[in-house]
């Protein structure tokens, strides 16, 4: 299927024709055919590995489309297969179109966070500029002039002179936003833009988009939910399997399709009930301030754990939840002069005994996984809370292993790398590694962020199982992506702490 609306000179226009990409033994994208002209706004949808991010790397020219293609099931001649640019009439290459399109999606925001890449967010914006990663050269006078007015476009000028690594989630994905805006692109690339994003981000974004729309910019936007298809989206493509299924106008009826298969129009997930106030501690927290790189995130924490809780916490970007997470890890401390007590590891216990009672999942870990092993082994490490192995894992580390992939359906994708799998089914082998270790507590910050309505079932799901054995804390955005048992809430806004329908808070 292809699509046609009216043409805007000197902008880039895309036609795809008949092109599939293989990845290792698997068809990813099957025989796409697709064209977009300037000025048009499309949402990509399909369910986790439906090859939508693949798709996007093949607009740009990051992706070579693999010769030949699958054989079709129809008996018809071969096609010509092709991806051909041009401006207006113009044909132009693909060093000309690369020049031409932005990317923005956490893959992008991943990849600093593994590499430890923390440029300023000047420096940031800038790189987009030379559409390098890195700042490999000064920036000149006029150069400049336009990061600063793609910063004040953005409401970015105040943390102009921030390390990106210390911004909230939220301020991330507007400076990974506002870099390619500043390259003045034919077509913005945006990947699940929105994941991970409270509403006031949520509006930021819809804003500088609105002002971006409003000059005629094109973009194609990857989304699951019904509100992460950017406002002004006209046309959708839909894929499944790797195929084009659907390429439409967008109607009211899609979006209600979506917010349906989502469930955001649903209420929230019923309440647990509290386990007796005689339960044990597992942890307490006694006068807790909390810094970050020198910031303050956290005032006066007092708060206690008890066994058999789950507890969900919210809160707007930059709020505290993930610090929150990995203070009762184990990975922050304490400033001086509060107090956090862990049941039955003293003052003076490594920390690392602790965290194999613990397990922690965070879209940050999911980044830092693109060691080369096989997930039976990605899943094994968390008994050793290790990123990887450093020995080869024993029989017994085997067996716990194959336990856990067998728990979360992934004993097909065993001997598979992190970087083979969906997104779907790395975050559900990275709660398994948390699982490997037989936690007393399970840590989820935003754990079904960025899967699609099928997925975030089966997780949740899974997730009132493991609810059975453990204690669970989970930071989310979206009421809908909690499961079923909650017992408490806490959340935090203006560095404090609230805890509702809470016995044990103080």
């Amino acid at each position: 299927m292809t699509a046609s609306l009216g043409q805007s000179p000197g902008r880039l226009s895309i036609l795809l024709h008949s092109l599939s990409v293989r990845r290792g033994r698997k068809w990813v994208l099957r025989r796409i055919s697709w064209r977009l002209k300037a000025g048009e706004r499309w949402a990509l949808l399909g369910e986790n590995g439906a090859g939508k991010t693949q798709l996007l790397k093949l607009l740009s020219g990051d992706v070579w489309p693999t010769p030949g293609g699958p054989r079709s099931p129809r008996r018809t001649r071969p096609q010509a297969a092709g991806r051909w640019y041009r401006v207006g009439r113009r044909p132009v290459d693909l060093i000309e179109a690369k020049s031409r399109v932005a990317y923005v999606g956490a893959e992008l925001q991943d990849k600093y966070a593994r590499y430890g890449w923390n440029l300023s967010v000047r420096d940031l914006v800038a790189t987009g500029l030379h559409r390098t990663d890195l700042l490999l050269r000064p920036v000149s006078t006029a150069e400049a002039g336009r990061v600063i007015a793609t910063l004040r476009a953005c409401g970015l000028s105040r943390h102009a002179g921030r390390k990106f690594l210390t911004l909230s989630y939220g301020q991330k994905r507007l400076a990974l936003l506002a870099r390619a805006l500043v390259q003045h692109p034919d077509w913005l690339l945006l990947d699940e833009l929105y994941n991970g994003l409270d509403a006031a981000y949520r509006r930021r974004i819809d804003g500088v988009l609105a002002a971006a729309r409003r000059r005629g910019q094109s973009w194609v936007a990857t989304a699951h939910r019904a509100l992460d298809v950017p406002l002004g989206t006209r046309r959708l493509l839909e894929l499944a399997g790797g195929e084009v299924h659907a390429v439409k106008r967008v109607q009211p009826a899609d979006l209600r399709r979506l917010r349906r298969r989502a469930g955001e129009d649903k209420k929230p997930a019923r309440s647990g009930k509290a386990p007796m106030p005689g339960a044990a501690v597992l942890v307490r927290l006694s006068g807790v301030d909390l810094y970050v790189d020198y910031r303050v995130v956290l005032r006066e924490l007092n708060w206690q754990l008890r066994e058999g809780e789950h507890w969900a916490i919210y809160g707007a970007n930059g709020s505290g939840k993930s610090s929150l997470l990995k203070l009762l890890y184990g990975d922050l401390a304490p400033a001086l002069g509060g107090r956090i007590e862990r049941s039955g590891y003293p003052v003076g216990t490594p920390i690392a005994d602790w965290k194999r009672q613990v397990g922690y999942v965070s879209p940050e870990l999911q980044s830092d996984y693109a060691v080369d092993v096989a997930v039976s082994d990605l899943v094994a490490s968390g008994r050793y809370a290790s990123i990887g192995l450093v020995d080869e894992p024993t029989a017994q580390d085997l067996k716990v292993a194959a336990r856990w992939l067998r728990f979360f359906g992934l004993l097909s994708v065993a001997k598979n790398r992190p970087r083979e799998l969906s997104y779907g089914q790395l975050r559900r082998a990275l709660i398994a590694r948390a699982m490997a270790a037989h936690p007393r507590i399970l840590l989820l910050d935003e754990p079904l962020t960025g899967l699609d309505p099928k997925q975030r079932a089966v997780m949740k799901r899974l997730l009132e199982r493991l609810m059975k054995q453990l204690t669970v804390i989970i930071a989310v955005h979206h009421t809908e992506d909690l499961p079923r048992g909650i017992t408490h809430v806490l959340r935090l806004h203006n560095r404090r702490a609230y805890a509702i329908d809470s016995h044990s808070a103080t």
